[in-house]
């Protein structure tokens, strides 16, 4: 065999091998990253949240640089919520500690109630359920692209000082390095119950989710 034919066919041979590494590469990490999840959806790729500036129940910014370094979940409603919204932190204060005792997790309630949400009234709320966990809130005008860009929606109902506010019932985890990884929907576990998100499912998905991220 030629030298030159000696040195194709190892090209060759190396280039086969370099594609079958990839493969494998795209295989192992297509496992790695979909695990079978309960109420959960993974997005295809992790897209980083726009700039952000709101302030938290005690009057700090909060902004996406306090979202480094830890995982983030969010959820929108509004303090005079008067189902989803409790029952959510009722859900989440309970499934915290459990949480902690894998995750560098925080929880993030973000209000799009900013007229009736004052700073005073978030800090009391939340030192009701949870006073680990972060409110935040701001003026529509920064509170919409923000929203979107989680995935929620939210529409303000009815007139006067007792108008309702229809918002999304799912949340968003988002990624140490400020990205959004994951959806988590409520699911009817039968036929003609209301969905939800049970705690043993929220639990486990966030952890699957974040071991394979």
């Amino acid at each position: 065999m030629s030298k030159r034919l000696t040195v194709a066919v190892s090209i060759i041979l190396g280039l086969a091998l370099l594609g079958l590494g990839v493969a494998a590469a795209i295989q192992f990490k297509s496992h790695q990253t979909n695990p079978e999840l309960a109420t959960s959806f993974i997005f295809p790729t992790a897209k980083k949240l726009a700039p952000f500036s709101l302030k938290d129940q005690h009057g700090n910014p909060f902004s996406n640089s306090q979202l480094a370094d830890k995982w983030s979940l969010f959820f929108i409603g509004y303090t005079s919520c008067p189902d989803v919204c409790p029952t959510t932190m009722g859900k989440l204060s309970a499934a915290y500690p459990e949480l902690l005792k894998d995750i560098d997790l925080q929880i993030i309630f973000l209000s799009v109630d900013p007229q009736r949400d004052t700073q005073e009234k978030l800090l009391a709320y939340m030192d009701f359920f949870n006073p680990e966990f972060t409110a935040i809130t701001g003026e529509h005008a920064q509170l919409f692209p923000l929203t979107r860009d989680l995935g929620f929606v939210y529409a303000m109902v009815g007139e006067g000082e007792n108008y309702q506010v229809d918002h999304s019932a799912s949340m968003a985890l988002i990624s140490p390095e400020g990205r959004k990884v994951a959806i988590i929907k409520p699911k009817s576990s039968t036929p003609g119950t209301l969905p939800q998100i049970l705690t043993k499912n929220l639990i486990s998905d966030i952890g699957k989710i974040v071991r394979s991220y």
